[in-house]
């Protein structure tokens, strides 16, 4: 057995082959980049107006109207002092220009521009190169791309980027007693739901399960399923049959089909039936089959593994502390991680902490994390990581 931090080493010093490759800019939101992107240009490439005004030569609360400029022109349009032109927001501002002065602060008379106060130097000039200049690191290897990044590297002309490629994911559940939701159900048996969590839990975080199974607790199947996953997987999850009853074949399977044991067994709750493998470049876990236990597993272990493999630079969720709303005091015999719901005025630990149970999960948003025998008072601040 180890402990959740000599897991976490055990997983995040995996030395692992990346794979690398080019896509199109809307086609990588949550992917990693796997080189820099450099500014091939400045940005802003020239001079621009912050808003919709006019631009004005020299300082004076007079001006006479000479011109318009629209976004987009590309003309040059000189002006001598005292002389201004309609300008609109992002339209190139002329070279001769001192400032560019809002239209609310301003009055027009035939053609000529009078301001209701006056200017000053430079203001409401997007200066050339202010947010970057050409040759400048914008977004560093690693960095995952969100919303804002691809609409950054869109603005620097680019239509493809070169990203690390995410894993190949499959999915095996295993059990006697599983039923799929929408068939009939028989006294003793349940409803298969792991699948669905796991499944979830992976889109949520930008991955997908290309190919589920689910086997009975039978030897034979249970290795051949694996084998089959084996030859096309880049990580495997299996649900179940990782404990050490009679019909829990998982961990003998994955050895004979070549699987190395890194760890099994981590002492925490809920979860502690967790095996984490490696076959060349290939991982395999092996959940718990506890809703809740599974869960847990994925959001502290699987997850990094994950991110690692697609080249992430920061591993897991991270931790944040919250104030307590009531006392606590972890009377487990592990280190626990919690089902919590944070709201604005601190965190709250829920009822229904069993390892089966995941209506409490289902409510709540976040993980607490308590060490063992530790005691809390209202207040005090505890570590969380967010899942919601």
């Amino acid at each position: 057995m180890v402990t959740i931090e000599e897991a976490l080493n055990s997983i995040e010093s995996q030395d692992i082959i990346s794979k690398v490759e080019t896509k199109p800019l809307q086609e990588v939101l949550g992917f990693a980049l796997s080189e820099d992107i450099i500014a091939p240009f400045d940005m802003p490439a020239f001079d621009n107006s912050a808003m919709d005004g006019y631009a004005l030569c020299g300082l004076h609360l007079e001006y006479k109207i000479v011109g318009e400029i629209a976004a987009g022109d590309v003309k040059e349009v000189p002006l001598q002092d005292g002389e201004a032109v309609r300008i609109f927001t992002g339209a190139k501002v002329p070279s001769s220009a001192s400032a560019v002065m809002m239209q609310e602060k301003t009055k027009v008379e035939g053609d000529t521009l009078f301001l209701d106060e006056m200017p000053k130097a430079g203001q409401s000039i997007r200066k050339k190169g202010a947010e970057l200049q050409k040759g400048q690191l914008v977004l560093q290897k690693g960095h995952v791309l969100n919303p804002s990044s691809l609409g950054l590297i869109g603005s620097l002309g680019l239509e493809t980027v070169r990203v690390f490629s995410k894993p190949n994911i499959h999915m095996i559940t295993t059990g006697n007693e599983l039923v799929k939701p929408g068939q009939p159900k028989q006294e003793g048996q349940i409803y298969e739901s792991n699948s669905y969590a796991i499944a979830g839990a992976l889109e949520q975080f930008g991955f997908q399960c290309a190919q589920q199974q689910q086997v009975k607790d039978d030897f034979e199947e249970t290795k051949k399923s694996i084998q089959k996953s084996m030859g096309t997987c880049d990580v495997l999850i299996v649900s179940g049959g990782i404990s050490v009853g009679d019909y829990d074949f998982v961990k003998q399977a994955l050895e004979e089909n070549g699987v190395q044991e890194l760890f099994y067994k981590v002492f925490q709750k809920p979860g502690k039936p967790l095996y984490f493998g490696r076959r060349d470049n290939q991982f395999v876990f092996a959940l718990p089959g506890n809703p809740a236990s599974s869960l847990t597993c994925f959001f502290i272990y699987v997850l990094p593994l994950l991110q690692k493999w697609s080249g992430h630079k920061d591993l897991g969720l991270p931790w944040y502390e919250f104030p307590l709303q009531h006392a606590y005091e972890n009377r487990f015999d592990r280190p626990s991680f919690l089902k919590a719901r944070i709201a604005s005025d601190g965190v709250e630990i829920l009822d229904g902490q069993g390892s089966s149970m995941i209506q409490s999960m289902a409510l709540g948003n976040a993980l607490a994390f308590v060490e063992l025998g530790q005691k809390f008072k209202k207040g005090d601040l505890i570590k969380c990581k967010l899942i919601s």
